[in-house]
């Protein structure tokens, strides 16, 4: 039975039950969260998900999310394939870990650097908290990424040293997953 791809992306007000509603119309459609990632950001709850289904239940899926958006959600579907994940397939996986005060850039000064070098980012994860005593906002990042198999962990770390002094902020690589 062929299968097809879809990446949704739900966004609405943070509240109770968003997560069971949600997937129980994916479930209706005979659809399978292939991954996902849910997060509450600031009031609002962001859904991002992959899920497959059989091609003969795209209506039902399409049916069942455009009668999210009546309720007052905001409701994103493309459909897509997995040709660009093998398409990394000899690629390098690593880790990166980003710390410091928080200041404007860090996020792009970082990822301008991992395109400049043609790494792939897989998922990144940032925030912000007040430290322990002085309340100075701290920044931290989590990256999971795919360097080509050329790029060595000693050459990405010396370079990825070299940004975080730029910036003024620690940064960590080790092998990934």
């Amino acid at each position: 039975m062929e299968r097809s791809y879809w990446v949704i992306t739900i966004i609405g007000p943070d509240r109770q039950g968003t997560v069971a509603h949600i997937t129980e119309s994916i479930v209706r459609s005979q659809a399978n969260i292939e991954e996902s990632r849910m997060a509450r950001l600031g009031g609002e709850f962001a859904v991002i998900m992959l899920v497959s289904l059989p091609a003969a239940r795209q209506a039902d899926l399409r049916t069942g999310l455009d009668q999210m958006t009546g309720e007052g959600l905001t409701v994103f579907v493309k459909p897509t394939d997995l040709a660009r994940v093998q398409m990394l397939a000899g690629f390098v996986p690593y880790e990166i870990a980003v710390q410091g005060a928080d200041h404007e850039g860090i996020v792009h000064q970082v990822a301008a650097y991992l395109a400049g070098e043609s790494i792939n980012v897989e998922t990144m994860d940032t925030m912000v908290t007040p430290a322990p005593l002085t309340g100075t906002p701290l920044f931290s990042m989590r990256a999971s990424v795919q360097a080509p198999p050329a790029l060595t962990l000693h050459q990405l770390r010396a370079k990825l040293l070299d940004l975080g002094d730029e910036l003024g902020v620690d940064i960590e690589v080790r092998l990934g997953k």
